[in-house]
């Protein structure tokens, strides 16, 4: 789980997310031990990820080629995930001009645990990337125009991956001036994930 930030205006919206993939292996208790500490941000760079690692003797694969953040009929669709000992849980968030809504997925079950309508921020990731996102929206964040919500989320994702080696330096940012209806393609994400989950049966 790394990092994904929205912006949900009147005028439009914006998302970003950053491209970091990381793959463990090795002891569980070793490996949540590796993963707690870079999730609260002991863990700040990728050669101190591969020393720890080493250290603990956790096997650790990183790549910086996951894109996380798209657009889809006017509809900007954003995901982070993780596996935990086998199982896939991942939170997808959806955004168009002034509404969104969030949904867990998981073991091809889809719930919808938010949405809303106006103007906001909404920040998807660890405890680290988070804190560090929410500081630099709190910080810059003054109001303005869906330009100035781009510079906010840019210092933001740049700010997060000099902070913690869980968020890649390359990140891909969309954006979407549309309004539209969310549930139709909500209820697309559910179909789906059932018939994932069907077929793997």
């Amino acid at each position: 789980m790394s990092l994904v930030i929205a912006f949900i205006g009147a005028r439009g919206a914006v998302m970003a997310g950053d491209m970091r993939e990381i793959l463990f292996s090795g002891d569980d208790s070793c490996r949540d031990r590796l993963e707690a500490e870079l999730y609260d941000g002991r863990i700040v760079t990728d050669e101190a990820l591969a020393r720890r690692a080493q250290e603990i003797g956790i096997g650790v694969y990183v790549r910086d080629t996951k894109n996380k953040v798209a657009e889809r009929s006017g509809i900007l669709v954003g995901e982070v995930g993780e596996t935990e000992k086998g199982v896939v849980r991942s939170r997808r968030l959806y955004a168009s001009a002034g509404r969104y809504a969030i949904a867990d997925f998981e073991d091809g079950c889809m719930t919808v645990v938010s949405q809303g309508t106006g103007s906001t921020f909404i920040v998807l990731g660890n405890a680290i990337a988070k804190q560090v996102t929410n500081r630099c929206i709190r910080d810059t964040w003054k109001g303005g125009t869906p330009r100035d919500a781009v510079r906010t989320i840019v210092l933001a994702m740049e700010t997060a991956a000099r902070t913690t080696a869980s968020v890649s330096e390359r990140y891909v940012l969309v954006q979407t001036p549309a309004s539209r209806d969310l549930r139709p393609l909500l209820d697309e994400d559910a179909r789906r994930g059932e018939e994932r989950s069907n077929s793997a049966e």
